[in-house]
């Protein structure tokens, strides 16, 4: 039985973590976005993309499809805040020397307008708020392609120099 993403998983996750281990966290966001490294699978499988990054920043498009409503007839909460955590976790790995990781802590995410395939593209844009030693704070913002405010939150991530996996 193939079980979705394991192809994925299988082509793209060690290159991905080898590269983590020796690249910042904007090169290799930045070679992500070349194609020099696979994007991570739930890209695929919620249809969005990591557009831009520099320091402190990162962007992430997407278009909602009606694959991705809840049972009241509009895009699911978790595919914004998806996208949403997406966009400020990257903000923070843009601010990470060679080597080191985060993990999202807290999450929160306010929606202010429904979202529906009629809504048409959207842009999440992640900024960095703090990066600390230990930990890094960062806020988003989805906005439509009129540059309506969808919905907004905020992160807080734990930075840390991550464990080789065990064999």
């Amino acid at each position: 039985m193939v079980v979705p993403g394991e192809a994925d998983k299988q082509v793209g996750e060690a290159e991905r973590m080898a590269a983590l281990a020796r690249m910042d966290g904007l090169d290799f966001l930045r070679a992500m976005m070349a194609g020099d490294l696979p994007p991570p699978p739930i890209s695929h499988t919620l249809g969005f993309t990591l557009s831009h990054a520099e320091h402190g920043y990162a962007v992430f498009t997407g278009t909602p499809a009606h694959a991705y409503y809840n049972p009241i007839g509009s895009v699911h909460g978790g595919w914004i805040a998806t996208l949403l955590d997406s966009c400020m976790a990257c903000a923070v790995q843009t601010t990470l020397t060679g080597g080191r990781a985060y993990t999202t802590l807290e999450l929160k995410i306010n929606y202010i307008r429904a979202v529906t395939s009629a809504t048409g593209p959207v842009r999440a844009e992640g900024r960095i708020i703090h990066a600390g030693g230990r930990t890094a704070t960062s806020e988003g913002r989805l906005v439509d392609a009129d540059g309506r405010l969808l919905a907004h939150g905020t992160t807080t991530c734990l930075v840390f120099d991550p464990r080789p996996p065990k064999a």
